[in-house]
């Protein structure tokens, strides 16, 4: 008899939890840190991972396995906001820069992977003209065939970001010489033997240049000579 006692409250409690737990119904999802990522994209992919649409379920599938295929969105944390809501903290891959591609931008992170196809220029990523991809996909590597020149355009997009330098564009010459713009400024930086030391310094410069126009000449800013000059355009 007592056996059967334990047995009805086991399988009491057991029902109880589960009544209890199928009120935590899902029915609004905050999403935050999305600046690149598109919100109602990580929104929809979260609800595709509430199975039966439980706000306990998806806590703990969260927990075990980011969301997939959003572009930029390299993680996720999860936390209750009340029994039928959540919110969502995206943490995404750092745009590095973007290359031109026919009518599109191509946008690629630090170590070179595709992220993301778009018609739109996103504000605050370095865009790299002079260069020619003929096929890309997302998540491999940019086909460009020249290593040195791709080495280069990651180590350069990596003291942009290191610096914290506001670069519109990053052009490569003919003669393989670096040209970065800003603003209404043209830079042009030389053959990239100096990068380092030309970037370490290139924003304090700009400081002192803000709001006008013209070329700013940093090919003589070596580590040995600190010379930079500038030409302005009226």
């Amino acid at each position: 008899m007592k056996k059967w006692i334990v047995v009805l409250i086991i399988a009491g409690v057991f029902l109880g939890g589960i009544i209890y737990a199928a009120t935590y119904s899902l029915e609004d999802v905050e999403i935050s840190g999305c600046v690149y990522s598109s919100e109602e994209e990580v929104r929809q992919a979260v609800k595709d991972s509430a199975k039966l649409n439980n706000t306990i379920y998806l806590y703990i599938a969260l927990r075990m396995h980011d969301i997939e295929n959003v572009a930029f969105v390299s993680g996720t944390d999860i936390e209750f906001v009340s029994k039928n809501k959540v919110l969502v903290t995206v943490y995404e891959k750092q745009l590095a820069g973007c290359i031109t591609y026919m009518d599109s931008y191509i946008y690629f992170d630090n170590e070179g992977n595709v992220l993301e196809s778009s018609y739109e220029l996103k504000e605050g990523v370095p865009c790299i003209e002079g260069l020619d991809i003929s096929k890309w996909e997302n998540g491999q590597k940019l086909p460009i065939k020249n290593e040195k020149k791709f080495d280069r355009i990651l180590n350069i997009t990596q003291l942009i970001d290191k610096y914290d330098l506001e670069i519109d564009k990053i052009l490569f010459t003919n003669q393989e010489e670096i040209i970065f713009t800003h603003d209404n400024i043209r830079i042009e930086m030389g053959d990239g033997t100096y990068l380092s030391v030309q970037m370490m310094n290139l924003g304090s410069i700009l400081e002192g240049l803000e709001g006008r126009k013209g070329t700013l000449y940093m090919k003589d800013f070596t580590t040995s000579t600190s010379r930079a000059s500038f030409k302005e355009e009226k």
